[in-house]
């Protein structure tokens, strides 16, 4: 009953996907994904019932199918946060998988009554086969998830050097979908069928859940920012870039005197690219001439003006009266956790304690 509803759920949260509007290149590569995960519990439901006599043509092409969830979790990262490459180089990925089928070539055209007698043997005379093939899918399956990890660590490294405000950028959807996966190839590890595939049917609950709560992965809605675009995620995004230490100079005296002006950093949304148009520069530039003459990313940069900020018009004698989440708030900060844990980071005091050191008297 269990692997039932499973699949059930599965093949409904793909039929959901599929009918979603406006799709994104990782909701198909999702849709894919749910499809796959779908057709390996059918397979594995036949064979842990027996059914499977019935089906005898189906036999053994669950056998690669471990070897496809790896790249699609993989790929799926990779799209969903802006590090894809280019689609046809994606293939490659199934190649493992690929080999697989083609290595298990003599059994597919083996006659019907001897592929079940190798079922009902435990892969009688297939053995030397099939040994290999797990260890490679189980390498397959943590050095996939590991490059996913790898990428959302990237990701969200590079959006301090894009945003000013990360509160609404979300990767707990990414993080829990990957150590769910974490989970179920140490279940596969240590583990028999059985409980390697209630795993990936509680996995499979787990996605319908947690993704139809977060907004966007099976809706079209765009209320909250799920995984924000980024300019670039180039290794070495400045090797190339030609500006010489002059114009650094000249482009952060600009900076410098724009934000002293405007003050853009009271716009809790403001973002590199923003603030690149604004003074008519590529965003890479930008990003240069901040991490560059600061030594500090872009996030810091614009929330470290905003401390200064606040201090400024904290100690003003018209501003007592206001709370200091009120003037927080003013300087373009859009949460007290954001406020707090970023005072904290700069001046090592809370902004209470701080206003306390300022206001006794020495």
């Amino acid at each position: 009953m269990l692997y039932l509803t499973g699949i059930i759920i599965t093949f409904f949260l793909a039929v959901i996907l599929i009918g979603k509007k406006n799709k994104s290149d990782a909701d198909h590569i999702l849709a894919i994904w749910l499809v796959c995960l779908g057709l390996h519990l059918t397979l594995f439901y036949l064979i842990f019932t027996g059914k499977y006599i019935g089906f005898p043509y189906l036999l053994g092409i669950e056998i690669p199918m471990p070897l496809v969830h790896g790249p699609l979790l993989y790929l799926y990262v990779s799209s969903l946060t802006h590090q894809t490459a280019y689609k046809p180089h994606r293939l490659i990925h199934f190649l493992p998988a690929l080999i697989t089928y083609l290595v298990l070539t003599p059994f597919y055209i083996l006659p019907i009554a001897q592929k079940i007698l190798v079922y009902q043997n435990n892969g009688l005379d297939f053995e030397m086969l099939l040994s290999p093939i797990r260890i490679i899918t189980m390498i397959s399956g943590v050095v996939y998830t590991v490059l996913s990890l790898i990428k959302v660590y990237r990701h969200k490294k590079n959006i301090a050097n894009k945003f000013s405000n990360t509160e609404k950028i979300n990767l707990s959807w990414l993080l829990y979908l990957i150590m769910g996966i974490a989970f179920i190839w140490l279940v596969v590890i240590f583990g028999i069928d059985e409980y390697i595939f209630a795993t990936v049917v509680l996995f499979v609950f787990f996605i319908g859940y947690f993704g139809i709560k977060q907004v966007g992965i099976f809706t079209s809605r765009q209320e909250d920012i799920l995984i924000a675009p980024l300019i670039t995620t180039e290794k070495n995004k400045y090797a190339k870039s030609g500006l010489t230490e002059d114009s650094i100079n000249d482009i952060y005296h600009e900076l410098s005197a724009l934000m002293q002006k405007e003050k853009l950093y009271t716009d809790p949304e403001i973002t590199l690219l923003q603030l690149s148009k604004e003074l008519d520069i590529h965003p890479n530039y930008l990003s240069q001439v901040i991490n560059t003459i600061e030594q500090k990313n872009f996030y810091d940069y614009i929330n470290i003006q905003r401390i200064e900020e606040f201090k400024r018009i904290a100690d003003l004698p018209g501003n007592k009266k206001f709370t200091l989440l009120s003037l927080a708030y003013e300087c373009g900060f859009n949460s007290k956790t954001s406020f707090n844990r970023n005072f904290k980071k700069q001046t090592g005091i809370s902004p209470s304690e701080y206003l306390e050191q300022k206001r006794s008297p020495d």
